[in-house]
């Protein structure tokens, strides 16, 4: 860690099976509405399933984690990276949801470049994406505070069968390991 970079206002943690609760609230329908809106609880409930695996895997297909933020000790979100194959190579993608009580401190691009350092720390990929929709101004922001480079618009559907436009931000990881 940098000497003179001030301390990181938040903590990952790996996501539990205990987390349920903190996804029902990331689900709110202010958090989901550039995704297509709040998912049903069978949905919720795979998703959950989906992010406990994906936490505990040892492959390098990826993290994911609840954001603690500090001082106050209290989970606020969460953030991950997974595997995606993009443009003809295999690249990490991430994403996160900060709840809105706790926005607009810092929270998102702490956890965006912790999650960075731990995606680069797998060594696995070269790249890590973040898709967020063109009209998403704060997480547009979230990428371009921590360091990601733009490389313009594309076409995506999220969830399957909503089309949306999407900004493709990158980060080299090997920069940040």
């Amino acid at each position: 860690m940098d000497p003179d970079l001030p301390a990181s206002p938040v903590r990952l943690e790996p996501w539990a099976a205990s987390d349920f609760g903190l996804l029902r609230a990331m689900n709110a329908p202010e958090l989901m509405e550039h995704l297509g809106g709040p998912e049903t609880e069978e949905a919720l409930v795979t998703r959950h399933r989906r992010y406990v695996d994906l936490s505990a895997d040892t492959t390098g297909a990826g993290r994911m984690f609840r954001i603690v933020l500090l001082p106050e000790e209290v989970a606020v979100g969460g953030i991950g990276f997974w595997k995606k194959e993009w443009r003809g190579e295999t690249v990490y993608e991430t994403g996160w949801a900060v709840l809105p009580g706790f926005q607009g401190r810092g929270a998102a691009t702490a956890a965006t470049r912790a999650v960075a350092e731990h995606a680069g720390a797998e060594g696995t990929y070269r790249f890590l994406h973040a898709f967020p929709g063109t009209d998403n101004g704060p997480s547009n922001a979230v990428c371009r505070k921590a360091g990601f480079e733009l490389l313009g618009e594309e076409p995506f559907e999220y969830p399957p069968g909503r089309p949306m436009r999407c900004n493709d931000w990158r980060l080299e990881l090997r920069a940040v390991v």
